[in-house]
């Protein structure tokens, strides 16, 4: 997808637009809009035009939208869930950690109070 079409896809979606409300507001088909939001066509400078209107923005706005924008909202939630999966892991390492000293601790504890003749060494 080149990136004119991920910044209307991205402008579409923060607006909470449908594929089928956007194209109607273009009075375009839904066809015609997805092939320009994913990149399949290039669009002239007049549709160009009327979609930053359509989004309130620049010609030059919509076309340098995404620029300064960290990745689009999908890779950025694959990134979150990736940072909760590691974070995860690191709470099972922690929580057998403190196992393994609770046990350590019961075991010295035991061991302190038996009588001296008994106890492990």
């Amino acid at each position: 997808m080149n990136d004119l079409g991920k910044n209307i896809r991205l402008l579409r979606r923060q607006k909470g637009w449908s594929q089928e409300d956007t194209a109607r507001q273009l009075d375009i088909s839904v066809p015609a809009f997805s092939k320009i939001e994913t990149g399949v066509t290039d669009i002239n400078l007049s549709r160009l035009e009327q979609i930053a209107r359509l989004f309130e923005l620049s010609t030059t706005s919509l076309l340098s939208y995404g620029i300064a924008q960290p990745d689009s909202n999908d890779e950025i939630i694959v990134r979150i869930f990736e940072q909760i999966r590691q974070r995860e892991l690191e709470l099972a390492d922690l929580q057998k950690k403190v196992i393994e000293l609770y046990e350590e601790l019961r075991k010295r504890n035991d061991n302190h109070n038996r009588p001296r003749s008994q106890r492990i060494v």
